[in-house]
């Protein structure tokens, strides 16, 4: 039987296909702990709103709370690491706790003069500030990562409405929650970078002292009350350290090295539904009917997230 003839033109495509190369699989494991920072951020916005203390005095204790915990973990494990991190990254972790701390700073008080549904839409445009940052660095993004970014954004939009008004309570609120989202977009691209040499616990203590302190300023300096309230209140800023904080943006810090600051970004328009999902459980607010579609909005942005982060 005579040996099968194979054109020069199909063998070449052969070759190419073997030796195309494949995107890169995300990380599975990083997967799974995004997965709990997104249910540790989700309980943030249900707390804070149930909690009986100045939103800034909260925002100040979440970050101290943070510290005293990871601090000496840091110093006992970490301590080479941390007296000889690099000028550059050393700046530029202060300079991503800053912008942690002016998005708590603006953020944490718009839950209480807008309505959450504002708030919430308004501060997870971290994604298209990340985006257009990370442009105007001169990384462009993938058309796929664009697309997929507006498709969560709209699932979003879905959820909550825009229900922005002209009450002037309101609108400072609205824009100090737009604010909050920018700011958050800078403190990610600043954490994925600082990231690329330095551990998560060393960037995450360097990162939330800096936070405390300037929030400790802006507290003076309003005149905020810091103290005097019950057990039940220090209980629920303790949760919400632990939650949002020590889960939330520590694993968020954790696999934004591995899974990108556009996939990491988008993937927490998720709070929005985990948000409603919690409110719903724990303080009796039902989600809408639009919850269900909204979540296979923001679900199917972000697979198009990662698969154009991917390419």
């Amino acid at each position: 039987m005579p040996d099968t003839v194979v054109p020069a033109s199909a063998s070449v495509t052969t070759s190419a296909a073997v030796t195309e190369p494949k995107a890169p699989q995300l990380p599975k494991a990083d997967l799974v702990l995004l997965a709990v920072s997104i249910a540790g951020i989700s309980l943030s916005a249900p707390l804070i709103t149930a909690t009986a203390a100045p939103a800034l005095a909260i925002a100040f204790w979440r970050n101290v709370m943070s510290v005293g915990v990871l601090g000496p973990y840091a110093l006992l494990r970490h301590r080479d690491e941390l007296r000889t991190i690099g000028r550059r990254a050393l700046l530029l972790a202060i300079g991503a706790g800053a912008l942690l701390a002016v998005h708590f700073a603006l953020w944490m008080p718009s839950l209480r003069m807008t309505s959450v549904a504002s708030a919430t839409a308004l501060v997870t445009t971290t994604p298209l500030w990340t985006i257009l940052l990370m442009r105007l660095f001169g990384r462009r993004a993938p058309r796929l990562v664009w697309i997929g970014t507006c498709v969560a954004f709209a699932g979003v939009l879905v959820l909550t409405g825009v229900d922005l008004t002209l009450a002037p309570r309101a609108l400072a609120g609205d824009a100090l929650a737009l604010g909050a989202g920018l700011a958050a977009a800078g403190y990610m691209l600043l954490g994925a970078e600082v990231r690329r040499t330095v551990s998560t616990t060393a960037y995450t203590v360097v990162c939330y002292t800096t936070t405390a302190v300037v929030l400790l300023v802006i507290c003076l300096a309003t005149g905020t009350t810091m103290s005097g309230w019950s057990a039940g209140v220090w209980g629920q800023i303790a949760l919400l350290m632990v939650a949002a904080q020590l889960l939330g943006h520590s694993l968020s810090n954790r696999v934004v090295r591995t899974l990108g600051p556009s996939v990491t970004s988008t993937a927490i328009l998720l709070e929005t539904p985990g948000a409603a999902l919690i409110a719903a459980v724990w303080l009796g607010q039902l989600p809408s009917v639009w919850a269900y579609p909204a979540l296979v909005l923001i679900l199917a942005g972000l697979v198009l997230v990662a698969r154009g982060g991917r390419r």
